[in-house]
């Protein structure tokens, strides 16, 4: 078990190096990245057209702008671009041998690959997101107690989680197909809109008619998958839309999605493995 740690251990400080080997390069991807921010507040200015007493299913426009900000700041925790198509492309040019000869958990080995990738990724945006944070106060006017923050940091945490064994779990169907990037492609887009990325999750429903299967189908498909525990969730418990019973029900929801993708990626990978020519180099 110490062993194991220990293994665990040199693989974070070693990919932390790696990370910060092109330094200059990753500070100014990272520093980029928030670009996009400034459009959403464009847009949800333009749409509110600074009314601050409009709503549109059940969010004002400070909530708008408040939700953005911290979808964002979730999207940084549970995005993992380039980890699943990684896998496949391993997978596809015989690279993947190198975890199947050497006492190295392949699966083990990415998570604290990325685990360090988010460390070095924060060491450079903490200070960004610190300051678009602080001007952007004023959107911020909800009473915070010790028990939303902790649930709040919690659900970052899962949200890291299951964006990772969601993508391996791609990544891995690479041992079936020889292509994947269409459905990498596909499941990327997905996920932007089933997770709340490009519109809160709560007006889905609204898009279709009343008492409709529609609405019924979408409200079931939205309240089960994990895919909301990426970007909504985590917005959604500071902005006080998940409260009391269904706050703990939702945590306990995403840990279960946590173990059960966790399974789910062990399974492909044994069977993956037993079916596996190790063609390339």
């Amino acid at each position: 078990m110490i062993a194991t740690w220990r293994v665990h251990w040199f693989v974070l400080q070693t990919s932390i190096s790696e990370r910060l080997t092109y330094r200059g390069d990753f500070v100014l991807g990272t520093l980029v990245r928030f670009l996009p921010i400034v459009t959403q507040v464009f847009l949800w200015t333009a749409i509110y057209a600074g009314d601050e007493a409009k709503q549109i299913n059940g969010y004002r426009y400070r909530d708008m702008v408040a939700y953005a900000l911290l979808v964002m700041l979730g999207r940084a925790f549970s995005s993992m671009p380039g980890l699943a198509g990684g896998i496949a492309r391993d997978i596809r040019d015989g690279t993947i041998k190198k975890y199947l000869t050497q006492p190295i958990d392949m699966l083990g080995f990415l998570f604290w690959a990325r685990v360090a990738h988010k460390l070095v990724y924060y060491a450079v945006a903490g200070g960004p997101f610190i300051l678009m944070f602080w001007l952007c106060r004023g959107y911020f006017t909800y009473e915070l107690d010790v028990a939303t923050v902790s649930a709040f940091a919690l659900s970052l945490i899962l949200g890291f989680l299951v964006g990772f064994l969601m993508e391996s779990l791609i990544g891995l169907i690479g041992f079936w197909f020889l292509e994947v990037s269409s459905l990498i492609f596909i499941c990327m887009m997905l996920n932007y809109f089933l997770s709340g990325h490009m519109i809160p999750l709560d007006w889905i429903p609204s898009l279709f008619a009343e008492g409709s299967a529609g609405r019924a189908v979408a409200t079931v498909t939205l309240k089960y998958l994990p895919f909301q525990y990426m970007a909504y969730f985590p917005a959604a418990v500071i902005l006080g839309k998940i409260q009391g019973e269904e706050l703990v029900w939702h945590l306990v929801a995403a840990v279960c999605w946590v173990m059960v993708l966790y399974a789910a990626n062990r399974v492909a990978f044994a069977r993956g493995v037993r079916r596996y020519s190790a063609y390339g180099g």
